[in-house]
């Protein structure tokens, strides 16, 4: 038997070490995913998310009116988007996710208040993610105290003695009762299709190489979209699949409502699932071994996680953490199937979120295809 040698032993130590200097994939994981996790989590991650868009639909102006307006602006929590709406196109804002507030003004507002009748002012919020709007939904009742201290003074001041001299009525639509669930659980779809797609197709070229199968391929008479797209149906079918067991259980177990179109609802999540083929074909080209193809993936998941609206109220995020977020699909689909789901969106309202997807396929194809053709070589 071998006695131990820590020469030996300090060659394979030198070995690895130089493997892993060679590695670039590893080595920028070595060092890219901590710093990528503290710049997301430390600059990017916020809870408690401020100057979110809101509608006005003033039909009373009054020095009242006016300054309830300046106090929610004031409160940081909300920021009034400048177009002039009517009833009508601020749901429809409020539909897209244009806006995430209706701020609704009577137009006797100032009449009954001035006669001690205690009118209302109507809040409307997209409350399909309760984090997003709690704290603002909360911060507004209590602004009336203060609009009251502030303006209504001398002859007026009994109006706010005993009470609020007017209501601020929120009504949470989409997700009235705050269900965390509601916003969660159809988001999940968006994960994990993203996770199960990338990492399928992600290993299905350098698969070939690994089994020497590259080869055969090489010799066949075909072109790099005919190889990218043969295998990229089967796993379309696979992601459905996936989609009907989330949706069914979204439904009948979590309970969440479906306002929409199962037709619109299995359009949008093919186009998703076929952005996500294209991340995943396009790693799969770029990637030498399996490993290094896994190792692309979480360079990926780290922003279709965090960036996207799927733990973290999005508009919560600094303006490049958003862009950031912006590039990738499950940012759209997040959007899409709660809108779907909960809003009961159609096409109109779906277009703005569905053409990026599109785009974003498109140019990853592309990419794939082009690295496709250097392996060639």
């Amino acid at each position: 038997m071998k006695t131990l040698s820590f020469s030996r032993w300090w060659g394979i130590v030198l070995k690895e070490f130089l493997q892993l200097r060679r590695d670039r994939i590893t080595f920028g994981m070595i060092v890219g995913i901590p710093i990528i996790q503290l710049v997301l989590f430390g600059y990017a991650i916020n809870s408690d998310p401020r100057h979110l868009p809101t509608a006005v639909i003033a039909a009373d102006q009054s020095e009242f009116t006016r300054s309830y307006l300046a106090a929610m602006k004031n409160s940081g929590y909300f920021r009034f988007v400048g177009e002039q709406y009517d009833e009508a196109s601020a749901r429809a804002a409020l539909a897209r996710g244009d806006v995430q507030f209706v701020v609704n003004i009577p137009a006797d507002f100032t009449r009954r208040l001035l006669r001690g009748e205690h009118p209302s002012i109507l809040i409307e919020a997209d409350a399909t993610d309760p984090a997003a709007s709690g704290a603002a939904i909360a911060s507004v009742r209590n602004l009336a105290l203060t609009v009251a201290r502030n303006d209504l003074r001398g002859p007026l001041a009994s109006l706010g003695e005993a009470r609020p001299p007017f209501d601020v009525r929120v009504h949470n639509l989409y997700n009235p009762e705050g269900i965390t669930q509601h916003n969660i659980v159809p988001g999940l779809m968006g994960i994990i299709l993203t996770m199960t797609m990338v990492m399928m197709t992600g290993l299905a070229m350098t698969r070939e190489r690994e089994r020497g199968t590259m080869e055969n391929l090489l010799a066949m008479p075909v072109q790099p979209i005919e190889v990218m797209s043969g295998k990229i149906i089967p796993y379309i079918f696979i992601g459905l699949i996936q989609a009907t067991i989330i949706l069914l259980a979204a439904v009948y177990m979590f309970r969440v409502p479906f306002f929409g179109s199962l037709f619109v609802l299995y359009a949008v999540a093919l186009l998703f699932i076929a952005a996500n083929l294209t991340v995943g074909i396009t790693v799969s080209s770029l990637a030498k071994n399996q490993l290094q193809a896994m190792q692309l993936t979480f360079f990926y998941f780290l922003p279709s996680i965090l960036l996207s609206g799927f733990m973290f109220p999005f508009r919560g995020m600094p303006d490049w953490a958003q862009a950031l977020g912006s590039l990738v699909p499950a940012t759209y689909f997040m959007r899409l199937v709660r809108g779907i789901l909960l809003k009961g969106n159609e096409w109109a309202d779906l277009w703005p979120n569905i053409w990026p997807m599109m785009l974003f396929t498109v140019v990853l194809m592309s990419v794939a295809v082009k690295f496709y053709r250097k392996t060639l070589d």
